[in-house]
């Protein structure tokens, strides 16, 4: 019965060398456990808030092709021709159902499952991986659309391919997984490899910390060909020794920064150029405060990302240092490494 708290990764900077792993791509969705007992399901999200109600179009696909009774972990993800579109995912997370079950005709969700925890009565967690990855490719053995079962290899070199291989479709790089290791909830015991890059951005803005009178994140942009400044996203790592430092270091740039700030007008600019700017209200948090300072948009930092989502870090960024010597307007998306495309047909068929 619900809750379940899923199984974690921990970061590693390279797969991992030893023999004995599983290989799985690493989807960028919504972690979902599914409950199935008969006619009820119920969607469990990563920290068991309820995401039932969001994705109605997968009701009858589970109840219709999974075992009557079990429990899966996996992922909802919702996949284009351009690859897996988090940002419509977000869209999701909305109080109408009106609106929910309109975006659940244009944008349909699937649901990705690599691990089978219950089938019956029977509690699979005390099971080695190996063995529940045999159990779930067998309960899933007639899966059609929109439910799918996650790739998965022993084959180092193979798993290394989808690395690059999968990048373009949006996925955020490799999951390794011990095949002895039994489903161990809330604890990072996997291995998680994900892609990496380093970008320089302006610092235009930047948000007071929940605990109060120290910096919490600062908030990035790129130049656009045209000289328009995106914000693309934060950095926000910090430890609370270098948040109290920030203050000192953004405080010459907070005088008169609002008078010529390119997002002075943010919301006429974002109608206008398309682009995204800060203080919008978060999907997933309604209760998050977004409100930022301005700085004049002078100071330019390296900081490292693992892929874009669109015109903007799909993630939070990780500070590297301040880049002294160089210069705002230099900071733009043409310095930005993205993959290619790749297709996502063999798994989804779009």
């Amino acid at each position: 019965m619900p809750p379940v708290s899923p199984m974690l990764a921990k970061l590693s900077r390279e797969l991992p060398a030893q023999g004995g792993m599983l290989y799985e791509p690493k989807w960028d969705g919504f972690r979902c456990i599914v409950f199935r007992d008969g006619d009820e399901i119920e969607l469990g999200s990563r920290n068991e808030r309820p995401l039932t109600r969001y994705f109605p179009e997968l009701f009858e696909p589970l109840k219709e092709q999974l075992p009557p009774r079990c429990v899966l972990d996996g992922e909802i993800v919702i996949a284009t021709g351009g690859g897996l579109d988090f940002e419509a995912l977000l869209q999701r997370i909305h109080p109408a159902a009106s609106r929910i079950n309109l975006l659940a005709g244009q944008t349909p969700a699937s649901f990705v499952a690599f691990d089978l925890l219950a089938e019956g009565d029977e509690d699979l967690r005390p099971l080695p991986q190996v063995e529940r990855r045999r159990r779930l490719e067998a309960a899933m053995r007639n899966a059609r659309p929109p439910l799918h079962i996650t790739p998965c290899t022993t084959d180092r070199e193979l798993a290394a391919e989808w690395f690059d291989a999968f990048e373009g479709a949006g996925l955020d790089g490799v999951v390794a997984k011990p095949d002895h290791l039994p489903y161990r909830e809330n604890e990072r015991v996997m291995l998680k490899v994900k892609h990496e890059r380093t970008a320089d951005c302006v610092v235009a803005g930047f948000r007071w910390h929940k605990s109060g009178g120290v910096i919490g994140s600062m908030l990035l942009g790129l130049y656009d060909d045209k000289g328009t400044l995106h914000h693309v996203g934060v950095t926000a790592s910090f430890a609370m020794a270098k948040r109290k430092e920030l203050v000192d270091t953004l405080a010459p740039y907070r005088e008169g920064a609002l008078e010529n700030h390119p997002w002075k007008d943010w919301a006429s600019a974002m109608a206008e150029a398309g682009g995204r700017m800060p203080g919008g209200q978060s999907r997933w948090n309604a209760g998050k405060d977004q409100s930022w300072e301005p700085v004049r948009p002078e100071l330019v930092v390296e900081v490292r990302y693992d892929h874009l989502q669109g015109d903007r870090f799909r993630h939070g960024t990780t500070f590297v240092r301040f880049r002294d010597d160089r210069k705002p307007e230099s900071c733009t998306y043409s310095q930005l490494d993205e993959a290619a495309p790749a297709e996502l047909a063999q798994i989804f068929g779009v």
